[in-house]
C-alpha cells in the first residue's frame, strides 16, 4: 500500500507550511459524505488523496458512512509523507467531536504523539493499510499482511528463477514507513535469503512513485547491469522500473514482481510488464473501519487487535508450489 519521501529541510519550511494550511481546509471543510449519522462522526485521514488505493479507500469509507448511518469527515496528506499535515487533521477532527478516527499514518512514528492525544479523549483509533510504530498506538488495525504480500512475490520470484543465479534490485519506498519494510522483509523471505545476502546486488527508495521508480532502475543499471529480478514496493515503482528496462532492452530478460493490485497494475500483468503482483483490498479496510466506529458509537464495543483484509497472488504466468489467480480474476477485484 505505501507508499514515500520525507525529506524535510528547513529551506522547505514555507512549502511545509502551505502544505498544512492546505490540509487543514480540507479536514475542516469536507462535508457529511454519509448519512444523518445521528450525530456520529467518523474521521478518514489517507496519506494523500491523489492515489488510487486512497481514492477507493475513500469510495469504501463514504459507501460504509451511508450503510451505518454516521457522517464522514475526510483530509488527506498534501504529499506522501506528510506528518505535520496529518496530526492538522487529527487536531481538526477531535476538536469537531468525531467518535473515531481512521488514518494511513504518512510516519508510522512519528504520527503516535497525536494520536495519543486522540484516545486520551476517547476517540476510537484504528489503522488502516499502515500499522503505526508501536502497532498499539492505535486501538485497531485492519490491513493487508504486508509481509504475506511480500512473501508471495518473494516465493513466485523464486520459482520463476528456476534455479537460476539471482541478481536482485529492490526499489524499495522510504526509510521510517512500516509498509514498506515489511513488504521488503517478506520479499527476502519468501525468496529464501536474508538481509545482506549478496544476490541483492541494488537496493533503490522510490517514495513508491513512478518517475523515481524509473530513476531508481536506472541507477540499479549503471551499478549492477546484470540485473535479474526486480521487487518494487508498489505498481507505480514498477511500470518506471520497466520503462528503464525497455529502454535498454531489458524488458522480456528481467523479471518484475510488485505489490497492490491496482487495475493499472493488474494490467500491466496482463501486459507482460509485470510478472506478478499482490492485490490487495483497501474498499475492505475502509468499510470494516467505518462499521467498527459505528458499533462504538453504538454499543461501546471497541475494535481492537489486527484484522487481515486480505491478499492474492496475481499473474498469467503460474509457477508451480505457488498459490495464484489470473489476470481475468484481478481486474474483477482491482481498484482505481
Amino acid at each position: 500500500m505505501l507508499r514515500r519521501n520525507r525529506t524535510l529541510r528547513a529551506s522547505a519550511g514555507l512549502t511545509a507550511l502551505a502544505a498544512v494550511s492546505a490540509l487543514t481546509l480540507t479536514a475542516c471543510g469536507a462535508g457529511a459524505q454519509g448519512g444523518s449519522g445521528g450525530g456520529t462522526k467518523v474521521g478518514l485521514i489517507t496519506k494523500t488523496d491523489t492515489n488510487p488505493f486512497f481514492v477507493k479507500m475513500k469510495e469504501g469509507a463514504e459507501r460504509a458512512a451511508k450503510e451505518n448511518g454516521v457522517e464522514l469527515v475526510s483530509a488527506a496528506g498534501k504529499f506522501d509523507g506528510d506528518n505535520a499535515g496529518q496530526v492538522t487533521a487529527i487536531e481538526n477532527m477531535v476538536n469537531s467531536g468525531v467518535k473515531g478516527i481512521l488514518i494511513t499514518p504518512n510516519d508510522s512514528k512519528a504520527i503516535v504523539p497525536a494520536l495519543e492525544k486522540a484516545r486520551a479523549k476517547g476517540v476510537l483509533v484504528i489503522a488502516l493499510d499502515s500499522p503505526t510504530q508501536p502497532q498499539d498506538a492505535t486501538d485497531a488495525l485492519f490491513a493487508t499482511d504486508n509481509v504475506k504480500a511480500g512473501e508471495l512475490i518473494g516465493r513466485y520470484a523464486k520459482a520463476a528463477m528456476a534455479g537460476r543465479q539471482a541478481k536482485i534490485a529492490t526499489l524499495d519506498l522510504a526509510p521510517g514507513v512500516a509498509v514498506g519494510a515489511q513488504r521488503h522483509q517478506g520479499f527476502l523471505k519468501g525468496f529464501g535469503i536474508a538481509e545482506g545476502d549478496p544476490s541483492v546486488v541494488c537496493m533503490q527508495d522510490t517514495g513508491g512513485d513512478q518517475a523515481k521508480g524509473q530513476t531508481a532502475m536506472e541507477n540499479c543499471l549503471q551499478k549492477a547491469p546484470d540485473v535479474n529480478v526486480v521487487y518494487t514496493i508498489n505498481e507505480p515503482a514498477a511500470l518506471g522500473a520497466h520503462t528503464a528496462l525497455k529502454a535498454k532492452g531489458l524488458d522480456k530478460k528481467v523479471l518484475v514482481v510488485s505489490v497492490d493490485g491496482g487495475c493499472t497494475g493488474t494490467k500491466a500483468v496482463k501486459e507482460g510488464k509485470i510478472a506478478a503482483t499482490s492485490q490487495q483490498y483497501p474498499l475492505q479496510m475502509a468499510s470494516r473501519g467505518v462499521k467498527a466506529v459505528a458499533d462504538f458509537a453504538k454499543g461501546g464495543t471497541k475494535a481492537s487487535g489486527y484484522t487481515d483484509t486480505g491478499v492474492t497472488l496475481i499473474t498469467d504466468a503460474a509457477q508451480p508450489g505457488v498459490e495464484a489467480e489470473d489476470t481475468a480474476y484481478g481486474l474483477e477485484k482491482c481498484w482505481g
